[in-house]
């Protein structure tokens, strides 16, 4: 391939700085270990190795055309539930998006970075902006992400791994669910107050998503839950910012260790409001000091673990840059993510169809973004014309090529960091040891917010819950007969449950028990003499449940966010 001398000088000089900086983007974890010894001292100039991940993306950037560039900093969503072969139904949303049929012409279209895969479940609060869904089952998971990296391989970006993301928060918002070991919501985790036991849980996690071909999880959230936001909610660590810190960079470093690049979010803290930015724009009011004190504390705490990227949010933030959506503001995104807070990694888009970022055409809109300080577009509403519009701005210079190159050299350090390491055998999947780090985080979660600790429940019990939560019934009540509870369909020992979306209306005034199974908030209003809660529905935080139920464990979580005229426990430490 032909390289025009423009093009080559501004590689060259892109990696003459990479080298004499370093390369890393990391430079405290590029010094020597004890397993990687000191070279011996030398006044020459370091050399580039093939290990070096910054070194390999800058001479491979040196290589790429124009095309090559602008596609790399795209990670659209595409239809359909495989690489080649899709529905009539799927062909034609891929060509409305992108102007082609099957998912693996638009990587070969658009020379792509990366593709999202997407889905939702019933209470997920970010379905707005899930148009489609890639997600059936691993099986057929790991044989879509199969077809799309062989497409991706051959392309000119090709030596570098193809990423394939996927917002696997656990709790309400998770993608893939059937056949995967299920944490345990990460309120939950905030409630067990034990970032060894996050990182566990958390590392079975990534192998899980390794196994599945997936190498960019979209989380762990770091925001700090300072409203009673729905939107961000359980997905939050909680309201205590040190807390938060030590859960969200146990989070970062189980998932990394599997080979899965965590992405914290969503910068600079959407827990600071309770708007929907899939719907508005949230306007963060409070002062440059309470967001250095609350917002940011976990976004540092994640990027002094090591994460690989980080996530901007649409959100308004006042004291900063009045007006401007973060995911378009250089004074967030530049000035103080990277200036002030220190990260040097990827820096992601929240999707670029939700509706702060739509007030501009894809084109724009990705432009701005990319000038804005961030490196990867993330799902935007029109493939073509967020690829063309990158272009255009290329040529007339509103997107300076100095800033693309430096993106795409960001996005191809983190892929070739993620090299060179075989994907787990999908037995690997909901295996039992990955099923114990699950069952030991839930269970320290589980905490009495009202009633006597260590007491247990006698005579038959009845499991009843708000509508639409029979699997959920069901698995406590397998539980609890498993922890040797009797349960009948009435009449006994109302055990109620409550979960996301539940309001005072949903509660039941002559239950003994009330569990609430995502935030907490609405045991407030609740009248029954023992109120736990769970802040998580999975079959490992119904089982935990049981065992407390029967007095075979003590509940020894603390509740993560203040409810109001209730302690954060009753079961002290």
């Amino acid at each position: 391939m032909s390289i025009s001398p423009r093009r080559a000088g501004v590689a060259l000089a892109a990696l003459t700085a990479l080298l004499v900086s370093g390369c890393s983007g990391e430079p405290e974890r590029s010094r020597p270990t004890p397993s990687s010894p000191a070279p011996a001292p030398s006044s020459a100039a370091p050399t580039p190795t093939a290990a070096d991940p910054a070194a390999r993306a800058a001479a491979l950037v040196a290589t790429l055309s124009d095309e090559d560039l602008v596609g790399q900093v795209l990670m659209p969503y595409a239809y359909g539930s495989s690489a080649t072969k899709v529905s009539p139904g799927s062909a034609a949303g891929n060509r409305a998006l992108a102007g082609v049929d099957t998912p693996a012409e638009m990587v070969a279209k658009y020379r792509l970075g990366g593709l999202i895969l997407v889905g939702f479940s019933a209470d997920d609060p970010t379905s707005g902006n899930q148009e489609t869904t890639n997600v059936d089952n691993p099986k057929q998971v790991r044989a879509l992400t199969d077809g799309l990296r062989e497409a991706a391989g051959r392309l000119p970006a090709g030596p570098a791994p193809f990423l394939i993301g996927t917002d696997q928060e656990y709790g309400v918002v998770t993608r893939i669910t059937d056949g995967v070991t299920l944490l345990p919501s990460p309120l939950a985790a905030g409630a067990a107050g034990n970032p060894a036991l996050t990182e566990a849980a958390w590392r079975a996690a990534g192998a899980e998503l390794a196994a599945m071909g997936v190498n960019l999880d979209f989380a762990p959230v770091a925001d700090v839950l300072a409203t009673r936001s729905t939107v961000i909610g359980s997905r939050s660590f909680g309201a205590d910012p040190k807390t938060a810190s030590a859960q969200v960079a146990g989070a970062v470093r189980g998932l990394q260790a599997e080979g899965v690049a965590a992405s914290v979010k969503h910068f600079p803290g959407h827990g600071l409001t309770a708007a929907d930015s899939h719907t508005d724009l949230p306007v963060v009011r409070q002062s440059r000091a309470v967001l250095d004190r609350t917002a940011f504390p976990p976004f540092h705490a994640g990027i002094d673990a090591g994460a690989m990227a980080v996530m901007s949010a649409h959100l308004d933030v006042k004291a900063i840059d009045p007006g401007t959506p973060a995911t378009f503001s250089r004074k967030l995104l530049t000035d103080v993510l990277r200036g002030q807070l220190g990260f040097q990694g990827v820096v992601i888009t929240d999707g670029m169809n939700m509706a702060p970022a739509k007030r501009w055409s894809p084109g724009e809109a990705a432009v701005r973004a990319l000038n804005a300080g961030n490196d990867l577009i993330l799902m935007t509403p029109n493939v073509g014309q967020a690829y063309d519009g990158l272009r255009a701005a290329l040529k007339d210079g509103s997107l300076p090529r100095t800033r693309l190159v430096d993106a795409v050299t960001r996005v191809l350090t983190m892929k070739f960091k993620l090299a060179d390491r075989p994907a787990p055998a999908l037995s690997t999947l909901d295996s039992a040891a990955h099923r114990k780090a699950a069952a030991d985080l839930a269970a320290a979660a589980v905490t009495m917010l009202r009633g006597r600790c260590g007491s247990r429940l006698t005579g038959p019990v009845t499991v009843t819950a708000a509508a639409g939560r029979d699997r959920t019934k069901a698995a406590l009540a397998e539980a609890l007969t498993a922890a040797g509870v009797k349960v009948v369909p009435s009449g006994g020992t109302v055990v109620h449950l409550v979960g996301y979306g539940d309001g005072s209306k949903d509660l039941r005034a002559d239950a003994t028990v009330t569990v609430a199974m995502d935030t907490p908030y609405v045991l407030a209003g609740a009248k029954s003499p023992t109120l736990l809660a769970t802040y998580s529905s999975t079959r490992a935080s119904m089982t935990a449940l049981a065992a407390v139920l029967a007095g075979k464990a003590r509940p020894t979580g603390r509740s993560p966010v203040p409810v109001s005229g209730l302690p954060a426990t009753t079961c002290g430490t």
